[in-house]
């Protein structure tokens, strides 16, 4: 089950000279919805500092299937594909106003302990909040979720 993270327009200062976002305002936009995923599960500013947890972004994988322009409505959503105590296998899609998936970004997503920057356990309640969203069954992973960087040989 996907559900809605954040919402955003394509800034200017985010247009290359090929007249759309750059690549790497997409993984900005990313990195926004972690933060607003994080805030969604209660680790915001003070849920932070009251359960001494953060998350830190261990891997990304990046897929860019179509152009965004300037000024372009932007929605950014979330799916749990996994999880442990620690850990949290994330799926986000990028959609425009149109309802088009624009790009996608699969990560891992780890709780670290702000006092040591280790990893640790989620707190209790971040853990009943992640419980919400998933996880999305295996059979039902999105095409672009699980794959390498490569070049198939034939």
């Amino acid at each position: 089950m996907a559900t809605d993270m954040l919402t955003t327009r394509v800034a200017p200062a985010w247009v290359d000279y090929n007249g759309h976002m750059n690549d790497a305002e997409y993984a900005r936009v990313f990195s926004m919805a972690v933060e607003a995923f994080a805030d969604a599960i209660g680790l915001d500013e003070s849920g932070r500092r009251e359960h001494q947890v953060t998350l830190f972004t261990l891997e990304t994988h990046l897929c860019y299937l179509a152009q965004a322009r300037e000024d372009e409505a932007l929605t950014t959503s979330i799916e749990i594909l996994d999880r442990d105590a620690k850990r949290l296998h994330v799926f986000f899609r990028l959609k425009n106003s149109a309802d088009q998936l624009i790009a996608t970004s699969e990560q891992m997503l780890m709780a670290m302990a702000l006092s040591s920057e280790r990893p640790t356990a989620l707190p209790e309640t971040v853990d009943w909040a992640v419980d919400r969203l998933g996880p999305l069954d295996p059979d039902n992973w999105p095409d672009q979720a699980g794959r390498h960087v490569g070049i198939r040989r034939r």
